[in-house]
């Protein structure tokens, strides 16, 4: 009998809606086959295999929410009621995690096409800004000031994001960045499979995102390590700004 990957026998049964789903569900140790609990989404299994869910339902469409989640958490940060903007949103985890924690409207904004959920594409609290890198990101493309913006971007540094994003948030508002090392040091410090291990380069570019903050007059208010998908990749550092 042949073997499937976990994820794609979770689709397959409906236990999962989607194949990110079924990953959120299986890295938060929600899913036991045969007994036991596995967190690795590609591991394989016969088609026939016992498969179960235990514990608290994963309430967001990616990983991505439960990173933003403990960010809001740690941080005490107040969202309810306030407008947003997700910039990298992709599947939209992050903008997800802001309408459950009362954001009243969510900008989308991905320079990819096609990726965000359907339920949040359908939803009248999110403008999907499809197409549009943020890079280039103005104030006439939003038309209001807003209070909040988190930041999940790849290969492109957040250094070429953050002075954009302040053109749409007001006074008194906050930046919440995800840095990823691997588009942050320089590519000599990038080894296999694009992990960065030397420690010191990564406490130097946390650094010097600090000090990039403050020079376009942001007040740095936290330094928080994220949420892992997975053991074998980069660790990330979500760093917050008060505008």
């Amino acid at each position: 009998m042949g073997k499937e990957r976990l994820d794609l026998l979770l689709l397959k049964r409906g236990i999962a809606p989607s194949r990110e789903k079924a990953k959120v569900i299986i890295l938060a140790g929600e899913v036991y086959v045969s007994g036991e609990k596995v967190t690795k989404p590609d591991r394989k299994y016969p088609d026939d295999v016992q498969i179960e869910l235990r514990g608290n339902p994963v309430p967001y469409v990616s990983f991505g929410g439960l990173k933003l989640e403990k960010a809001i958490k740690e941080f005490g940060l107040q969202i309810s009621g306030k407008k947003a903007i997700d910039v990298g949103a992709s599947t939209g985890g992050f903008t997800d995690c802001l309408l459950r924690f009362g954001a009243s409207h969510v900008y989308a904004v991905d320079v990819g096409k096609n990726q965000l959920h359907h339920s949040l594409r359908s939803d009248p609290r999110v403008t999907v800004m499809e197409g549009v890198n943020a890079r280039y990101l103005k104030y006439e493309m939003i038309g209001e000031f807003l209070e909040i913006a988190t930041i999940d971007v790849s290969f492109i540094s957040i250094k070429k994001i953050i002075p954009r994003v302040c053109e749409v948030i007001k006074p008194g508002g906050f930046i919440l960045a995800l840095v990823k090392p691997q588009f942050e040091v320089g590519r000599f410090e990038v080894g296999k499979n694009g992990i960065v291990r030397n420690h010191e380069a990564i406490r130097r570019v946390l650094r010097e995102m600090k000090e990039f903050g403050e020079n376009l007059n942001l007040l740095f208010k936290g330094e928080l390590v994220a949420q892992k998908e997975k053991e074998k990749k980069n660790t990330e550092y979500f760093l917050l700004w008060e505008k």
